[in-house]
């Protein structure tokens, strides 16, 4: 056998290198925000002020907790997916309920007792729990595929940061839209819409991406 044939040989038998699950999961990242940035703008869109709205610390105090979730729970899930592999990253959770805490006490002291419940309430809760899901779906599945390409040893705990992680997406897209600004909103409507896609994570990957 001649050595260019016996190169092409063994190239053929050698496996294919198949990417990294670190790699695989930022690729999940670059796929889902995308879908979830084509279901916000096709379906919903910014909020007409966006503009103005942009220069005021609530509005943008949104996006700083919704992002340090997703951040955190980006970590997590990461980690999840491989077997055996210890959780560091859970501490990050505390993140954005601490974040959104604070908001909240602050909010407390600024804005006169009469006018909680409706900040609380808002105008836009109904929306909130239907949008967010919605947005969310799609990046969703496409964690739970990278928690499949993985070998995540616990997985309804995996699949539940996913859907933490799939909310923290959708939830940052949302707040684009959402005229709702004030901390007491976001503390109630924000977490229930994204438990939703949590526990949805939690059952999907108890039975789709089990090792």
């Amino acid at each position: 056998m001649r050595t260019d044939e016996l190169i092409a040989a063994l190239a053929a038998d050698a496996p294919h290198r198949q990417p990294s699950l670190s790699t695989a999961w930022w690729a999940a990242a670059a796929v889902a925000a995308t879908l979830a940035a084509g279901v916000f703008f096709g379906l919903l869109g910014l909020r007409p002020d966006i503009a103005a709205a942009a220069e005021t610390p609530r509005f943008l105090w949104k996006f700083v907790i919704t992002l340090a979730l997703a951040g955190s729970a980006f970590a997590l899930a990461g980690e999840l997916s491989r077997p055996g592999a210890r959780p560091l990253a859970v501490a990050w959770l505390v993140a954005a309920p601490a974040l959104l805490a604070a908001s909240v006490a602050i909010e407390l002291a600024l804005v006169p007792a009469s006018e909680w419940p409706a900040r609380t309430i808002g105008t836009n809760n109904i929306n909130c729990l239907t949008w967010i899901p919605l947005i969310g779906l799609a990046p969703l599945a496409i964690f739970l595929l990278a928690l499949r390409y993985g070998a995540p040893t616990r997985p309804r705990i995996a699949g539940a940061v996913a859907g933490l992680l799939a909310g923290g997406v959708a939830a940052t897209f949302y707040a684009a839209h959402c005229t709702d600004d004030s901390p007491l909103f976001v503390a109630v409507w924000y977490p229930l819409a994204i438990a939703g896609l949590a526990g949805l994570g939690a059952i999907a990957a108890g039975r789709f991406a089990r090792w």
